[in-house]
């Protein structure tokens, strides 16, 4: 009997003390899904072992490829990998591309502008010709807005956005980590 309450003992305390699993589609300040920051390329075989990654091989000729693409069994496109600039050793950057990856604060590439202002403080916006950047404070994680989201007066100027500009309501594009 001794014996067996040591056992049951052992067992709970095994599994009060295991982690749990860690989410597949958590995107946090030093990980994406099971892509955590430390990564090096040479071990995405063996992150995504379930996942099929295609490689960019236009630039093959100059060196590895740069652009890592992970598609899950199915075939939806998970993730577009990018090495760094300054060593194609580690991962630089990295688009979302399935709804499923969400920060801790539950932001995703369904999500609204609005949504990202009540989880993040907004830290800069950038203006490009077709898009606006939208960058948080304290996390890797930036996001791309659609002008076309704009009111009609803002979307043609050359001028710079304000945060304040942009409609509560203004749909999430592109969603990016950047690592560099």
């Amino acid at each position: 009997m001794r014996k067996f309450g040591l056992a049951t003992l052992a067992l709970l305390s095994l599994t009060f003390c295991t982690p749990e699993a860690e989410d597949p589609f958590l995107v946090g300040t030093d990980r994406v899904g099971k892509l955590l920051k430390s990564h090096r390329l040479s071990d995405l075989s063996g992150v995504f072992s379930q996942d099929s990654l295609v490689r960019d091989t236009t630039g093959m000729a100059m060196g590895p490829a740069n652009r890592i693409e992970v598609y899950e069994p199915g075939g939806k496109h998970l993730l577009t990998l990018t090495a760094a600039a300054d060593t194609v050793e580690r991962v630089g950057n990295v688009r979302i591309r399935d709804p499923r990856f969400r920060t801790e604060a539950g932001i995703g590439l369904e999500s609204t502008f609005g949504d990202i202002e009540k989880a993040y403080e907004v830290r800069k916006v950038v203006s490009s010709l077709k898009n606006i950047l939208v960058l948080v404070k304290g996390h890797p994680v930036y996001f791309t807005i659609s002008r076309e989201a704009l009111p009609p007066a803002l979307r043609y100027t050359d001028a710079s956005i304000d945060a304040v500009q942009i409609p509560d309501t203004a749909p999430i594009k592109y969603m990016m980590v950047g690592w560099e």
